[in-house]
């Protein structure tokens, strides 16, 4: 563990904790309606694809939300952002637990919940920005690590609304998050990496190629793994008729293994390459995904679904140790851009989920179009990495030995300045 010591003396460990704390909270509230998902269900009586719609709504929000919650943290600090958004996650949580008494209402819900969802930019950032380039793949890792949260989502959250009613458990939600904001508030403190630039150099990113190739992986590696943490109670109560706490147990085994890996993902990234850890997850997930269509037994469904999430969740960690090599100066619009794009593809999951499962009769073909998208974004990966390395990475998506200059802005037609 020498190497784990030299990272944490490179940095600011106080720093990366409180940033890993406040994104592992957001989680866990981003997701509550997914952990809650049977119990709603069987409230309003909805259908499968109605109940996929319900699911995806926080991710949609927190997907919308995450870019304009990273580019306020340029301008006011990635602390003073995070404290903003826990205090707005409080109010959220009061509306759930006085108001929400309807399905209509479980929607307006999906939609506050997405306020937590937005955090991944600015944890991400703010927990890595301390640290030198050649260690931010861990400490991203380690602040990413935060998806956590699903599991504690899904392991509180059906016991409490099994004993004290499902609205009840938005009361306890928000209780729980002034831990991290007190946590944020004494511990942390804004990385020296910040730097003032106009709103125009901020969002140049939304005009790269390179930022579109990154929200391609990161609709199969983040939204496959927030997509299936959300579905997975409602996947494993119908198929198997478990029953609903059963039901959050199994999603926590699988949800368990992608949060754990990330940081391993963000570690073989520092050392061996981010493209390759891409590489290699990718075709992982997409074995996965198509073996999980010939509807295995309850205890082969739940272990391939492991491989799968610990795949995912180690493509995350390798993807986001590329984001601050790619765009060191403005890595919080970046990864927030990122995220805002890839976590749609979580929100396309469970609608395809219970789209598949209504009208097929079963969720095979919802896999297969999933499998079939991240083999496409697979061999584009093998393309995309001929240009990247040499560039602004090294061989395999290792940091360059001296940090190489951002890439020229891009300008009108796609292409650097100077490269026509």
């Amino acid at each position: 563990m020498a190497d784990f010591k030299t990272v944490m003396k490179s940095g600011h460990p106080p720093t990366l904790f409180a940033a890993f704390l406040y994104f592992d909270f957001c989680f866990a509230i981003w997701v509550l309606n997914g952990a809650m998902g049977p119990f709603i269900t069987e409230t309003f009586k909805l259908s499968p694809a109605q109940t996929g719609f319900m699911i995806s709504l926080p991710i949609l929000a927190g997907a919308i939300m995450r870019f304009p919650l990273g580019v306020l943290a340029q301008y006011i600090g990635r602390k003073n952002a995070a404290i903003t958004e826990m205090a707005l996650i409080i109010v959220a949580m009061a509306f759930g637990f006085f108001l929400v008494d309807s399905y209509d209402e479980v929607l307006a819900m999906g939609v506050l919940l997405g306020i937590a969802g937005a955090s991944f930019g600015v944890a991400l950032s703010l927990g890595s920005g301390w640290f030198p380039p050649q260690y931010k793949g861990l400490a991203m890792g380690i602040a990413g690590a935060g998806n956590s949260g699903t599991v504690l989502a899904v392991l509180f959250a059906p016991p409490l609304a099994q004993a004290y009613g499902w609205q009840a458990v938005y009361g306890f939600a928000g209780i729980t998050m002034l831990i991290p904001l007190a946590v944020m508030i004494v511990f942390a403190k804004e990385p020296p990496d910040r730097e003032h630039q106009t709103l125009r150099q901020h969002v140049s990113c939304l005009f790269e190629k390179d930022g579109w190739a990154f929200n391609l992986i990161y609709i199969i590696t983040f939204g496959g793994f927030i997509g299936l943490s959300n579905f997975l109670p409602t996947f494993f109560y119908e198929q198997f008729a478990v029953t609903k706490v059963e039901a959050g147990r199994l999603t926590m085994l699988a949800a368990l293994m992608g949060s754990a890996i990330r940081i391993v993902g963000g570690y073989f990234a520092d050392r061996i390459g981010g493209v390759l850890v891409l590489t290699v997850v990718l075709m992982a997930a997409v074995g996965s995904f198509l073996l999980l269509t010939s509807a295995p037994s309850l205890l082969l469904t739940t272990l391939l679904f492991m491989v799968c999430f610990a795949a995912l969740g180690a493509g995350n960690g390798a993807l986001f140790q590329l984001v601050p090599l790619r765009w060191p100066a403005n890595t919080a619009v970046a990864g927030s851009m990122i995220g805002e794009v890839g976590a749609l593809g979580g929100a396309i999951l469970p609608n395809a989920m219970g789209l598949s499962k209504q009208y097929t009769g079963s969720y095979a073909l919802g896999f297969v179009l999933y499998a079939a998208f991240a083999t496409i974004v697979l061999l584009c990966l093998m393309l995309w990495s001929r240009k990247w390395v040499g560039t602004w990475v090294g061989p395999r998506g290792k940091a360059l030995s001296a940090p190489a200059e951002a890439p020229a802005p891009v300008v009108a037609g796609g292409f650097p300045e100077g490269a026509r």
